[in-house]
């Protein structure tokens, strides 16, 4: 049986995000001289296809269109998003020589966010078909046996942060690629292991681009006389950037989020998306509806989100399929580390990675990827263990 609380919770941070696309876009349509329901018509446009797409997915028979939708997922969008990095730019739109999106006549499509979800997948699927049991031959056969995954995960990898240039992309897959061996058995040395390699990926990143370096010394600036405060003053003292340049959006997201204190200004009347906050719609939603609908709104927000992500684990401990209960738990770790890493990043905690809020961003991509993802959550998991 579907999963209807797992379905409704989705379906409420959908038509949230559509009000959200209206009220946090005001600037943007006025800057760009768009019609004032510009964002709001394309958003609900999006969230209406993503739940359509989430309720009929849900419907199929796993037995049948499971594993061919999945793996056809998988191959499809992984051979199209190493392919555009090789295609005109008449067909691909590419920002700061970046090729994330495909044109269409009306709509651009981020490959790489349907790839996440055919890579949970066909990693759900191999291990459940690789790793029937704990295996007690030692770290040096587990990492023999994860060697073809490792490679296939540096290759879209590699494509991801270097042609694409999104390193937050890339760290989630790190992240729930790892996570996703322990709850398939795996042990935890190789999982410290995997995170090494991942942390060492990140450095190498960071420091072949001056984007990036440029990006982290703009978030340590912000955040470094309150991390140095608790350190020696020796230390603090060669670790202190003096004449650092503050990163301008961080800034005006912290702002806005002081700005709305615990019942916010008032869905509509925030001040900080009055071109203070640019993408206020998207990377910094969460900014944006804070300083609208306060605190207590976010942890009305929040609480959605956990309750969805709380859903997916029962989901999964429920199923009576293995490949079911690795995916569902994958999907899981891909919101729930998206959300994290945004929220850490408008927050300052973590420098920005340009992650979106699932479901509640504005962007087609995102927004039916996720809803693809939960109707095939919602569709493995019908049958239920006893």
């Amino acid at each position: 049986m579907v999963d209807k609380k797992l379905f409704f919770t989705a379906v409420a941070i959908m038509t949230l995000s559509i009000l959200t696309a209206y009220s946090l876009t005001v600037y943007t349509t006025l800057f760009f001289k768009y019609d004032q329901f510009h964002f709001f018509i394309r958003q609900m446009l999006f969230a209406f296809a993503a739940i359509l797409i989430m309720w009929g997915v849900s419907r199929l028979d796993p037995d049948r269109w499971g594993v061919k939708l999945g793996l056809g997922i998988f191959l499809f969008f992984f051979g199209l998003m190493l392919a555009m990095n090789f295609l005109p730019s008449s067909l691909v739109t590419a920002v700061g020589g970046a090729k994330r999106w495909i044109k269409f006549p009306f709509f651009s499509l981020a490959p790489v966010e349907f790839f996440k979800i055919g890579f949970v997948f066909f990693l759900a699927w191999s291990f459940s078909r690789k790793f029937q049991s704990q295996d007690p031959r030692g770290l040096w056969h587990e990492i023999k046996l994860i060697t073809p995954y490792i490679f296939i995960f540096l290759v879209a990898a590699l494509s991801i942060a270097i042609f694409q240039n999104d390193i937050g992309q890339v760290m989630v897959l790190g992240l729930t690629f790892a996570f996703m061996l322990v709850f398939a058995g795996r042990s935890m040395k190789l999982f410290f292991i995997l995170i090494s390699l991942a942390a060492t990926l990140f450095v190498v990143f960071v420091s072949i681009s001056d984007h990036r370096i440029a990006r982290i010394k703009m978030w340590w600036a912000s955040a470094q006389n309150y991390i140095l405060s608790y350190l020696p003053g020796w230390m603090a003292q060669e670790l202190k950037l003096d004449n650092a340049q503050e990163s301008y959006q961080i800034m005006h997201s912290l702002n806005a989020i002081h700005n709305g204190g615990i019942l916010g200004q008032g869905l509509g009347n925030g001040e900080l998306k009055l071109g203070f906050l640019s993408e206020v719609h998207t990377d910094f939603v969460l900014s944006g509806f804070t300083e609208e609908l306060g605190f207590l709104g976010l942890s009305i927000l929040m609480g959605a989100y956990l309750f969805l992500l709380f859903r997916l684990f029962k989901a999964a401990n429920h199923s009576a399929d293995r490949t079911a209960y690795l995916f569902s738990l994958g999907i899981a770790m891909l919101i729930g580390f998206s959300l994290l890493i945004n929220a850490y990043g408008i927050s300052s905690i973590i420098p920005i990675k340009g992650i979106a809020v699932p479901m509640l961003s504005y962007g087609g991509s995102s927004m039916l990827a996720t809803g693809l993802a939960l109707g095939m959550v919602l569709m493995l998991t019908k049958k239920r263990s006893s």
